[in-house]
């Protein structure tokens, strides 16, 4: 956690620092942005570009000259995996599934890489990079005999105490974004984002004892172990249930439109 805390308090100073410059000049933005969402984690281990819902989001974004930016955002979007179609036979095996929405606040420091015209420059077109801090709320779910279950209120897992569905997030990311008439650009972006939870599938440690493990439904259904039970290879309790990776990771792709309201006064250098 203490990387974690360094990097948030290097934004923190960072941000601080553009907004305390006072530069005389620089304008405001507001943009829309829709695209898909994906996973990277216990149910998708190897594709991070696996798309697997939607995704969109507004932001308003105070543009301090033709390079440096900063954003408030939020998005909302969707994902889900499935044991059951994976490539994998020993993830088939042990048949897993969730699905949840992701509500995201972040405030975002964008850099461009060129003279970008909006800022001050001259250039009609920019690569960007960026990265931030934020928060995500997830409600892990799964259907069964048309009910649909909260995961993170079941505590699959056996633990104490069931995890907080609402974590510290990190996005990073890259994007290009074009002004293509006077105050209008359009962009588009790929972020990636790191929350402080391995919980995001309700998948991260071990399978549970037998007299922890829970059961569903009318015909029984367990939630903890979905495997075939005469598979007798998966889900023996004290096994490993997820992958050993400490968090689980999202992405949203997204194209967006945004206008800007251009200040009449000059930059400061």
């Amino acid at each position: 956690m203490v990387p974690n805390k360094l990097l948030l308090i290097l934004l923190f100073f960072a941000f601080s620092t553009q907004i305390s410059r006072g530069q005389e000049g620089g304008n405001w933005e507001l943009g829309l942005m829709a695209g898909g969402a994906g996973y990277m984690g216990d149910l998708n281990q190897n594709n991070p570009l696996k798309i697997s819902g939607i995704s969109a989001g507004i932001f308003g974004k105070r543009n301090f000259n033709q390079y440096l930016g900063v954003r408030l955002n939020y998005t909302y979007g969707q994902i889900e995996a499935k044991d059951s179609e994976s490539s994998n036979a020993q993830f088939r095996n042990r048949n897993l599934s969730f699905k949840t929405s992701l509500s995201e606040v972040s405030a975002i420091l964008d850099f461009n890489l060129f003279n970008f015209k909006l800022g001050g420059g001259s250039r009609l077109f920019s690569p960007y990079i960026f990265a931030g801090a934020g928060a995500v709320i997830f409600e892990p779910t799964v259907k069964y005999g048309g009910e649909k279950y909260r995961l993170d209120r079941m505590v699959t897992e056996g633990q104490e105490n069931a995890y907080s569905n609402v974590a510290l997030t990190i996005p990073y990311g890259v994007g290009l974004r074009y002004n293509y008439k006077d105050t209008w650009s359009i962009f588009s972006e790929i972020g990636y984002r790191t929350p402080m939870t391995d919980y995001i599938d309700d998948v991260s440690g071990r399978y549970p004892e037998i007299q922890k493990q829970v059961i569903i439904g009318n015909p029984p259904f367990n939630l903890s172990n979905p495997a075939d039970p005469n598979n007798l290879n998966i889900g023996i309790p004290g096994t490993q249930r997820g992958d050993l990776r400490k968090r689980d990771t999202y992405l949203f792709v997204s194209v967006g439109i945004s206008f800007t309201f251009v200040s009449s006064k000059c930059y400061t250098f």
